[in-house]
C-alpha cells in the first residue's frame, strides 16, 4: 500500500476485497456501538475502542496501549487475519481510526488504511448503508508488537528538548486555559503545539500532503530531527501521527500521553505557548 488513506471512491469500488472495520468513539459519550447499529458501511464489523484498542485505565493514562495478547484476540475476534486489507473509519475526525491503524501497524500488520472523511464521507457520497452485521468469522492474526516507535514519558521529555514533540490537543488545553478531562492543564514543557483537527478540511478529509509538509515543516519538524507525538490519552496523537505519515514524516507515539504525565506530581508542566 503507497498510501495509508484510502478514499471513498476506492473503497466503494473494490469493498468485497477489503475487511472493514467501524470504530466509532466519542470521549464523552456512549459508546458507537448504537450508531454502527442504525447503520454501518455494508459488511463493517465494530470495534470498541476502550475494550480492545486500549488498556485499563490507571497510572500509565485514560488509554493505554493494550497487552498485545488482548489485542490480538480482539482482532481476531472481528476477522483480521495476515492477509487482511483492513480499512477504519470512525466519525471523530479520524482519530479513533488512526489508533486502529497505528496498532495494526506497531503490531506488524501493514495493509490497514483510513477512510478519508470517514463516515460522514460516506454518507455524504450517497453509498448503500447496512444495519445488519456481518456473520461472525474469526481471523488469524498474530501480533508482534514493536514495528513503530514508542516513547516513555522520560523519552517525551527528551523528545521535547532535543527534537519536537507535537502536542495534538486543543490549542486552549495546550496553553492551559482550559482543562476538561485530566487534573492539571498545561504541556510537556518544549512540546509545540499542533491540534490534529488541523490536519484534516471542514469535511474531515486529510489535507493534501505538500499542505501537511508545509504544516509540520513550520513546527519544526524535518528528515532529519526525531518527532514525536502525544495529546490527552493517546488517541488523537494517532491521527497526528497518521498525517505525519501522509507528509512523508516517522514519528514515535507517547501512548501515555498528557493524562499518564499529571499522573506523577512530580514532572514539570508548562503553561502558556
Amino acid at each position: 500500500m503507497t498510501s495509508p488513506l484510502i478514499s471513498v471512491e476506492e473503497l466503494s469500488a473494490d469493498l468485497g476485497s477489503y475487511l472493514v472495520l467501524d470504530v466509532r468513539w466519542r470521549l464523552t459519550g456512549p459508546s458507537g456501538e448504537g450508531e454502527y447499529g442504525a447503520g454501518h458501511i455494508p459488511g463493517a464489523r465494530y470495534v470498541d475502542l476502550p475494550s480492545v484498542l486500549a488498556g485499563p485505565p490507571g497510572a500509565a493514562g485514560r488509554h493505554p496501549l493494550p497487552d498485545p495478547q488482548a489485542f490480538e484476540a480482539g482482532m481476531r475476534a472481528v476477522g483480521v487475519s495476515s492477509g487482511s486489507r483492513v480499512v477504519a473509519y470512525d466519525d471523530f475526525g479520524s482519530a479513533a481510526a488512526a489508533r486502529l491503524w497505528w496498532l495494526l501497524r506497531h503490531h506488524g500488520h501493514r495493509q490497514v488504511q483510513v477512510l478519508d472523511g470517514g463516515w460522514s464521507a460516506w454518507r455524504d457520497a450517497g453509498l448503500a448503508v447496512s444495519t445488519e452485521p456481518p456473520a461472525a468469522e474469526r481471523g488469524d492474526f498474530t501480533a508482534r508488537p514493536g514495528e513503530l516507535a514508542v516513547v516513555s514519558a522520560d523519552g517525551a521529555a527528551v523528545l521535547a528538548s532535543t527534537g519536537v514533540l507535537l502536542d495534538a490537543r486543543a490549542g486552549e488545553r495546550y496553553r492551559g486555559e482550559v482543562e476538561p478531562i485530566d487534573p492539571v492543564a498545561g504541556h510537556i514543557p518544549g512540546a509545540v503545539s499542533a491540534p490534529a483537527a488541523e490536519n484534516v478540511d471542514a469535511a474531515g478529509r486529510f489535507l493534501p500532503a505538500d499542505a501537511l509538509r508545509e504544516r509540520f515543516a513550520t513546527l519544526g519538524v524535518t528528515p532529519d530531527v526525531p518527532v514525536g507525538a502525544y495529546c490527552g490519552s493517546g488517541v488523537t496523537a494517532a491521527q497526528e501521527l497518521l498525517a505525519l505519515e501522509v507528509a512523508g514524516f516517522a514519528g514515535a507515539l507517547y501512548a501515555g500521553s498528557w493524562s499518564e504525565w499529571v499522573a506523577d506530581g512530580s514532572r514539570p508542566v508548562a503553561t502558556g505557548g
